[in-house]
């Protein structure tokens, strides 16, 4: 590889970086930001869009709490966490539940459920 090849990959990595690092930050100083980004990884989940719900929930953990914290407090090794919530990651359901109670409690928040009819979401019905 050249070093114009270098370079641009290391360029490249460094603006990939960048907009978790803004996420952080943001998630830092707007207690909105961060309930609406837990609440949005959640209403994924529900939703059946588990691999963006699971990817939402891995931002929202990356920028709060920190997969080191979660696993302190799980008692599971923080890399086994970031496993957890790949795109391809497969946690169990009791793992997953016990977490989103954790980080509901750690932003100081509960999240609840609202059934709406089907038809009252601009879908047609049959």
């Amino acid at each position: 590889m050249e070093l114009s090849e270098k370079s641009q990959t290391a360029e490249k990595s460094e603006s990939a970086r960048k907009p978790k690092e803004s996420l952080q930050q943001r998630a830092e100083r707007d207690p909105a930001f961060r309930r609406e980004l837990l609440r949005e990884g959640v209403c994924y989940l529900l939703s059946g869009d588990v691999t963006v719900g699971m990817m939402v929930l891995h931002d929202y953990i990356h920028a709060t709490v920190g997969f080191p914290k979660l696993g302190e407090v799980m008692g599971r090794s923080p890399e086994s966490l970031r496993r957890m919530f790949r795109p391809e990651g497969n946690p169990h359901s009791s793992y997953l539940f016990e977490i989103i109670a954790f980080l509901q409690k750690n932003e100081g928040v509960t999240l609840s459920l609202r059934a709406t009819p089907i038809a009252a979401r601009g879908r047609r019905s049959a």
